[in-house]
């Protein structure tokens, strides 16, 4: 009953990601012939400062859009539980930027972070601050595009944590306080305990997708100025289709699933022990 499924897993998964680790291997381009080179495209891309640039700055971009989504996908997933008027409308204000296409989102952020007629730009110089000059500083852009990957996916953190935190049951929470348990004592023997499981869950998805961004920095900075805002994604795509080395592009894309798998594992462990070594044991 399963082989169909099965058939159609490997077909589609497992057959292009081992012909991406052959082309790894080899030495590549358009028009010309493959060539066995083993490791060698590996050393190249680790030996490129280039890469180690982008790795920097992917894992800078995605500490910061993981933990911060976490952080307030928390916050409103407590706040919509504990009750907030016109709940409905709310949830539909929330949820709206899951609906946006990236490119859509990435047009309005920059009209609305333009320097010199950017509404979100005049707002800042209204509070004495300064503007996000995306286009020439890296470390701005980088911003830039954290806030946009926050803004445009924070509706799946918030979605996983308020569907765990309606399921935690109320008498929970009616017996910490006839024992005379304060707000933040309940939640912090109730509720966090409780969310966890579903924290890990979230988090392990957001930081395999996070790994992955591309649109956000492609359409935002193109890479730049000078590769100065690469992640790994955009390294892959410039060496796949603007230097036509298809042997470094596959080799990075193996070192990302190698990164995502170790990081999937790490999260994977965490999860079985939060929610099943309690029954095991």
């Amino acid at each position: 009953m399963i082989a169909p499924v099965q058939a159609l897993i490997v077909a589609i998964i497992f057959v292009p990601a081992l012909f991406v680790f052959w082309l790894s291997l080899t030495e590549s381009s358009f028009g010309q012939r493959t060539t066995f080179v083993g490791l060698a495209n590996y050393a190249t891309v680790l030996g490129d400062p280039y890469f180690w640039r982008a790795l920097r700055n992917t894992v800078v971009v995605v500490l910061i859009v993981v933990h911060v989504e976490l952080l307030l996908g928390l916050a409103m997933a407590l706040l919509f539980a504990s009750g907030v008027p016109a709940r409905p409308f709310m949830l539909a204000a929330v949820l709206a930027p899951y609906a946006v296409s990236e490119v859509s989102a990435v047009v309005m952020w920059r009209y609305l972070f333009d320097v010199d007629i950017g509404f979100a730009s005049q707002a800042l110089k209204a509070l004495g601050l300064p503007p996000l000059e995306w286009a020439i500083d890296p470390t701005h852009g980088l911003i830039l595009v954290a806030l946009l990957s926050i803004w445009l996916h924070l509706p799946f953190t918030f979605v996983i944590l308020y569907a765990a935190r309606l399921a935690v049951p109320g008498e929970l929470y009616e017996a910490a306080q006839v024992d005379g348990a304060s707000p933040w004592r309940r939640f912090r023997s109730v509720t966090l305990p409780l969310l966890m499981p579903a924290m890990l869950i979230a988090m392990l998805f957001r930081y395999i997708f996070a790994f992955r961004l591309f649109s956000e920095v492609w359409l935002m900075t193109g890479g730049g100025p000078a590769r100065q805002t690469e992640v790994l994604a955009v390294y892959l795509y410039l060496e796949a289709f603007r230097y036509n080395a298809f042997g470094d592009a596959a080799a990075t894309g193996w070192l990302l699933v190698l990164a995502s798998l170790l990081l999937a594992l790490w999260y994977l462990r965490r999860l079985y022990r939060e929610m099943f070594a309690a029954h095991a044991s």
